[in-house]
């Protein structure tokens, strides 16, 4: 039998209030069930599906199915033809935070883009005339490129580098920036899968310094009245909540937005509008997101053509 580590029954007890909450939280993790998984139809659903679904989620868009634990759409034909792209439904829950959203955003840019579940999100969702799709590590870009392709989001400019140099050679200019920040990776445990180290604190506070780097770089290349969607899979107050809190002291211009339809998910540990999923709801393993405005008035910078065609690849 798995017995919870200190660290973690540390956290459950700093999450949740209740003792009940804290042994399911805990529950959730020492011994996970298989969760439900969810598709993403990046071309139009056929007549009859391969799979037994489950009934959609208010935050679940339509081009989105949720299916019972234990399909695998990964293995289908229909996977390796570009018609679904695989994610957890965690994912669907924070890239949601997009629907609030009401106004055309022709330029996105998703800063931590592999494996590119959130820039397909974001694709479907806007529409946008541009996709800006960057990946730091080299090998997972690869990875982004080639789920790009066969999903049908050709268009897209993939990109391989520092988030600083968005902010040095395209501030201002993006009208949604996502960033799908690395993190601890506590929601592994969820799934079954090792997070070794993933809740001591030197390795929470390393995450949460690189988030606040990332997320500062991310503000620059907003443009005013623009939107920036932050996102993790993990669930320490310091790479979430607290990260919020630093974006907005150190860029008070971004205002956070209320997302109505993720509003019975409010997390219970700030006053600001963010949502937190959690693994013992059985929907997912767990995830947090906020979405924050840019109330600048400020005008743009143009677009740096050179920059572009210089340092990103197109997928045409």
């Amino acid at each position: 039998m798995a017995v919870p580590s200190k660290l973690l029954q540390k956290l459950a007890r700093r999450l949740f209030q209740q003792a009940p909450e804290q042994a399911q939280f805990i529950e959730a993790l020492v011994r996970p069930q298989p969760l439900p998984s969810a598709i993403l139809w990046s071309r139009p659903r056929p007549p009859q599906l391969p799979w037994s679904l489950l009934p959609p989620l208010p935050w679940q868009p339509a081009w989105v199915d949720r299916l019972e634990p234990g399909s695998q759409p990964g293995q289908h034909p229909l996977h390796d033809a570009g018609h679904v792209y695989c994610l957890d439904v965690s994912s669907v829950f924070a890239a949601s935070v997009i629907a609030a959203i009401t106004e055309p955003r022709p330029t996105v840019l998703d800063l931590c883009a592999a494996p590119g579940g959130k820039s397909l999100y974001a694709w479907l969702a806007l529409q946008p005339q541009r996709l800006f799709c960057n990946e730091v590590i080299r090998k997972r870009g690869r990875i982004l490129i080639a789920n790009l392709k066969r999903c049908g989001a050709k268009e897209a400019l993939v990109f391989n580098l520092d988030p600083e140099y968005f902010a040095q050679q395209l501030p201002q200019t993006m009208d949604l920036v996502l960033v799908d920040a690395p993190c601890s990776g506590q929601s592994l445990l969820a799934k079954g899968s090792k997070a070794l180290g993933c809740f001591h604190p030197v390795t929470v506070n390393k995450n949460a310094n690189r988030q606040k780097r990332i997320l500062a770089n991310a503000a620059q290349t907003v443009a005013p009245g623009g939107y920036l969607a932050y996102m993790t899979c993990t669930y320490s107050p310091e790479e979430n909540e607290q990260v919020c809190d630093w974006l907005q002291q150190r860029f008070p211009q971004f205002q956070p937005v209320p997302v109505p339809h993720l509003q019975p998910y409010q997390s219970s540990l700030s006053e600001q509008p963010c949502y937190r999923l959690w693994p013992q709801s059985g929907l997912g393993a767990g995830a947090f997101t906020a979405l924050f405005r840019n109330t600048a008035a400020a005008a743009p910078f143009p677009l740096a053509p050179q920059f572009i065609d210089h340092h990103g690849r197109g997928l045409r």
